[in-house]
């Protein structure tokens, strides 16, 4: 079950989201205006925020600007506005998903289905001959234990989660400190530390963009 916020003026929409959350087992906060729905983050924890852009008070654009200044939880737009400027401001403020208006219920719970589940870990995590065990905590490498920093620690988890698929810097810095307003060289010495405490990782840098842990 997820805490999802659902920040949509309309109020008909606003409750079939709700409702079809709730269907789905998920708890729901429905908000009806930017700076409620801001204030509202700011004092409890979410899996998941749906914002509208055009909401009274506080933009939806505005509002996922203010939130990324601190968090890095999943949005997904649902919006009526479909130009390319609005999708790629989104995106590059690391949204989830965009959804254009009008919409289908049943596709739009399968989207927020498919971003819960990009959250959620499997129970043992490994690759080559690493093996991570998120509910302990503990980290081998060719069945020795590897002592890692806090910061470390959860670069791997995040890297590992997302075998395959590319990191960028930005997301890293935002998932791990909380803004990407960090000096490059504290990212680039904890990737340092990391491959030399496991050095059988299979860590990819994409220059300028990010890092991916290849698939074995």
């Amino acid at each position: 079950m997820a805490r999802i916020m659902v920040v949509e003026d309309d109020k008909v929409i606003n409750q079939v989201v709700c409702e079809f959350l709730k269907e789905h087992g998920h708890q729901t906060w429905p908000v009806f205006d930017g700076k409620e729905a801001l204030t509202l983050f700011q004092q409890e924890s979410f899996d998941l925020l749906i914002l509208d852009i055009m909401i009274p008070s506080l933009s939806g654009i505005e509002l996922l600007k203010e939130i990324r200044k601190t968090s890095a939880v999943p949005v997904l737009m649902l919006t009526a506005m479909a130009d390319e400027y609005t999708q790629l401001v989104s995106f590059n403020h690391l949204i989830s998903d965009y959804v254009v208006k009008p919409f289908s219920p049943l596709i739009l719970m399968k989207r927020i289905e498919n971003i819960l589940r990009q959250q959620e870990g499997p129970e043992n995590l490994a690759v080559s001959d690493i093996k991570v065990c998120p509910d302990s905590g503990a980290v081998q490498m060719a069945g020795q234990d590897i002592s890692l920093t806090k910061k470390e620690y959860d670069i791997l988890m995040l890297l590992l989660k997302r075998k395959g698929r590319l990191v960028s810097r930005d997301q890293l810095m935002l998932t791990i400190w909380g803004y990407t307003e960090l000096d490059s060289r504290v990212l680039d010495n904890h990737m340092k530390n990391l491959r030399k405490k496991l050095p059988s990782l299979p860590l990819k840098t994409v220059i300028g963009r990010g890092y991916q842990i290849e698939e074995d």
